[in-house]
């Protein structure tokens, strides 16, 4: 499978669609000789430990054979466990959760909401589960739907051609999150456009799409689609930009803590939407917005 359709994917999928959320959960109270039966019965290496449905930590079948050679099978589980450990929030998108198995090397995270409870546990298998689900769903709809427009406009009389599409974004509103760009890539993928094409543009306007969740009031994803090209332009009601180039740095972004605790807001994504731009022009004045425009050839 093609690194590109992996990482397209990967953009729209949730970690909540992959998670497993049945999560068997422990108790800090409880001893850790409690363990020894469930790890057996279920064979599961790990528990996330939690306190009124509130994760507090997490442990490890290593935990465990540590306390066993030490005799410490009466210490209570919270004295042995991990605490604050690494978590994914549901609503994050799934290439944070592929690019945080990459930085650590665990084999799972704990699932959490906006309020820290634990929702599921995600691991490399239910990612790849949640991978070939999704191809063998977008393979029956394709099957079902039998239709493209991809000669509309060669079918089309008229002397001007081309199709506006506009989505509306509310800033701060982390639950609707992707839905603009989600929505503007299946349009774009309907219209029979270039698997490629239509990558590079769910990838420019999720990052987009983003920024204005994080940082602005309120903003409008604008995409005209011409017969060799599609036009972006992304409108904000923000704070602005106080140093373009600086913004363009990968990594940079003036994200607030509870953001970057969401999962969000690590970088602002700009150097990401100029790769994937044949024209990339970003305009912002401090104080009244951000206006960003980016082009991609269909041809």
């Amino acid at each position: 499978m093609e690194d590109n359709i992996l990482k397209e994917i990967a953009y729209e999928l949730k970690v909540s669609s992959v998670m497993n959320p049945n999560v068997l959960a422990v108790s800090g109270d409880e001893n850790i000789g409690s363990l020894r039966e469930i790890m057996r019965d279920k064979r599961i290496s790990g528990f996330p430990v939690v306190e009124n449905n509130v994760l507090v930590g997490v442990i490890s079948l290593e935990d465990f054979i540590k306390a066993i050679i030490n005799k410490e099978q009466d210490i209570p589980i919270k004295e042995k466990m991990t605490k604050n450990p690494e978590t994914l929030f549901e609503d994050e998108p799934l290439i944070n959760a592929l690019n945080k198995f990459e930085k650590f090397g665990y084999g799972r995270f704990p699932v959490i909401d906006k309020d820290k409870k634990l929702t599921g546990i995600i691991t490399k298998t239910d990612v790849i589960h949640g991978f070939l689900k999704h191809l063998k769903d977008k393979y029956y709809e394709e099957e079902i739907k039998g239709y493209r427009v991809s000669h509309f406009f060669d079918d089309v009389l008229a002397d001007k051609k081309e199709i506006t599409l506009e989505y509306e974004i509310m800033g701060g509103n982390f639950k609707k999150a992707g839905d603009a760009s989600s929505r503007l890539k299946r349009t774009i993928k309907m219209l029979g456009i270039h698997p490629d094409i239509t990558r590079r543009l769910a990838i420019a306007s999720y990052e987009a799409e983003m920024n204005v969740v994080i940082f602005a009031k309120k903003g409008r994803i604008k995409a005209i689609v011409f017969k060799d090209k599609i036009e972006v332009y992304v409108e904000d009601e923000g704070p602005g930009i106080e140093d373009i180039e600086k913004a363009m740095t990968p990594g940079f972004s003036t994200a607030p803590d509870w953001v970057r605790e969401l999962g969000f807001g690590a970088g602002m994504g700009l150097g990401n939407i100029k790769n994937c731009s044949d024209f990339f022009e970003l305009k912002s004045e401090v104080g009244l917005g951000t206006n960003l425009n980016f082009r991609i050839n269909i041809k």
